[in-house]
This record gives C-alpha cells, structure tokens and sequence, in this order.
C-alpha cells in the first residue's frame, strides 16, 4: 500500500500528520531542558554532608585524589563511614538496619544525592561555580 492510498483509506488530514509531527518534536522537550541544567564546565564539585536538614561538613570532589574515609557519629550513637575517593563518594558502612544507603553506591554527578534515612543523614553532590560568590548551585 502507497502512501497516498494509506492517507485517502485512513482518511487523515494535512493537519492531523502536522499536529503529530510537532507531538513528536514536542516530545525531545525534556532533552533540551534537564540537559541544559547540567554542572557548568568551570565548576567544582563538592558532595554536602547533612543530618536533619544542618549542614555538617562539606568534601572537595577533585579527579586523581587520594581517597580517604570521615566517619560521621551523631550524639545518638549512630555512625556512617563515607568514603571519598576522587570525584566520587559512598557511604561504606552504616550500623542502621536496612542498609539503602549502603547498597546505594557511588554518586559522582551533579545532583545526586545519598540518604540514609533511619539517621536523618543526606549527602547531596552540589556545584560551586567560578563566580567570586561562589554559591552553590542547586
């Protein structure tokens, strides 16, 4: 079947194939958008220590450095070993009972985000851009 056998059987429109067409495009929108919202190329990466909502301590993420491991124990007992090795980071080991952010791996991108939520503990990898400002870019 032609073409334009199949446009006359299915009785379809010249503005049906454009209102499809632009659906189509339409739907790389997403692409464009959260594509544009990646780390600036001039920006340093630091991974963001929290437990209830309070900022604890703050890691460089730098390519090539030597890894190291901060273990974090809160005034309730609890304990995380992170691991920083590079522009990359993990939590190794944790004494909460489900083990999520344990099994969770490594975050090295911008955005990503470790929690450990029996502890209240969240480690977010944030940008800090070149500006003499230096705020962190969320």
């Amino acid at each position: 079947m032609k073409l334009k056998e199949f446009i006359r059987a299915s009785q379809m429109k010249r503005w049906d194939f454009i209102i499809i067409f632009i659906l189509i495009v339409s739907s790389f929108l997403p692409l464009v958008v959260f594509g544009a919202q990646q780390m600036p190329e001039n920006a340093e990466k630091h991974a963001v220590l929290r437990v209830n909502g309070q900022e604890i301590e703050s890691f460089r993420l730098v390519e090539g450095k030597k890894g190291q491991l901060y273990t974090y124990k809160s005034d309730d007992g609890d304990t995380n070993v992170i691991e920083i090795d590079g522009d990359r980071i993990r939590i190794v080991e944790a004494d909460c009972g489900d083990q999520v952010c344990v099994r969770r791996g490594w975050a090295s991108k911008h955005g990503e985000t470790i929690v450990c939520l029996p502890h209240k503990l969240v480690i977010e990898i944030v940008a800090i851009d070149g500006s003499e400002t230096d705020e962190l870019i969320y």
